[in-house]
């Protein structure tokens, strides 16, 4: 198979794992959200250390010992992902996973207002009418909602500024996943022990089956991000942009189709117009391509801190 080809096939199966990963959550019932974010870091942090002590690759950690920077854009990293998570937890186990597939689509938006505002990027015109468009559709859907999209904008946001640290890190997903995991080990672990003493604790007393869905968290957490670093390191950037937005897409079709929640004319009328800003966005993206493509690489679990 060509690593393109491969590029592809790691590509498409992270991006369905991410599109029906609430399919997954709503299993954890009756599990709350914050138990819920709480095992999957404790998981994360298990499942990424037995897989680098299994590659051999725990020399990392030496090194990011002797970078305080790193250690502190680790800890700003691993803060974003846990609202990330977190805000993603609680929106589909509270029946709103229309609302967590908005904040998905809307991402690249506002990681491009993150370029202008943090970065003092300079905007192409195509940029800022995929910018306009975007924000008239979050005006028709705070109308709809009668109030902010709130989440979805917690999601886009904590995302998209995640996105920017780890891009200045510049951290392997492995690597970066046991890092960022490992410094919320410990609040995970306080928080579960005081469940435990407090007798709201889940974990263990609902059925084996459900406490085994909780342990796999970590795993569910780690392989397909693992699986969009096998594409990232493959595929060019336009390929990888244009994948992207099959997650959301998924993940709305599970709440509309699966879940059954509700799409009245206004808020299609919204999602209509984030469509047409990414449209636009993806337009003016493949008219100027980086200058550097990425070259194929291979997976890169084991790449060294530092490579960049």
């Amino acid at each position: 198979m060509t690593p393109l080809r491969l590029g592809y096939l790691y590509g498409i199966g992270a991006y369905l794992l991410w599109g029906f990963f609430p399919l997954y959550l709503r299993l954890l019932r009756p599990t709350g959200p914050l138990e819920i974010l709480a095992h999957r870091i404790v998981w994360s942090v298990l499942f990424v250390a037995l897989l680098l002590a299994a590659l051999r690759n725990v020399g990392f950690l030496r090194t990011l010992a002797r970078r305080p920077r790193a250690l502190a854009g680790i800890a700003v990293a691993a803060a974003l992902i846990a609202v990330n998570w977190g805000t993603y937890i609680y929106g589909v186990n509270s029946e709103r996973v229309v609302e967590t597939a908005l904040g998905y689509f809307i991402t690249p938006l506002v990681s491009v207002l993150l370029g202008v505002t943090v970065l003092r990027e300079r905007l192409r015109r195509g940029q800022w009418v995929a910018l306009g468009i975007g924000t008239a559709a979050v005006a028709v859907l705070a109308v709809d909602y009668g109030r902010l999209p709130w989440l979805a904008l917690a999601l886009a946001v904590s995302f998209a500024g995640y996105g920017l640290v780890k891009k200045r890190l510049g951290l392997p997903p492995a690597e970066g996943l046991f890092a960022e995991s490992a410094a919320l080990a410990l609040p995970a672990l306080g928080y579960l022990g005081w469940l435990g003493a407090t007798g709201g604790l889940t974990f263990g007393h609902v059925s084996a089956g459900h406490t085994a869905l909780l342990v796999l968290a970590g795993a569910a957490t780690a392989i397909p991000l693992l699986l969009f670093a096998g594409a990232a390191n493959r595929l060019p950037l336009t390929a990888l942009g244009m994948l992207q937005y099959l997650a959301p897409i998924l993940q709305l079709g599970c709440g509309v189709l699966i879940f059954h929640e509700p799409m009245p004319p206004a808020r299609l009328a919204g999602f209509a117009l984030v469509w047409l800003a990414l449209l636009a966005f993806t337009t003016d993206a493949l008219r100027h391509p980086p200058p550097h493509p990425r070259p194929p690489a291979d997976l890169a679990v084991v790449a060294p801190v530092s490579r960049h």
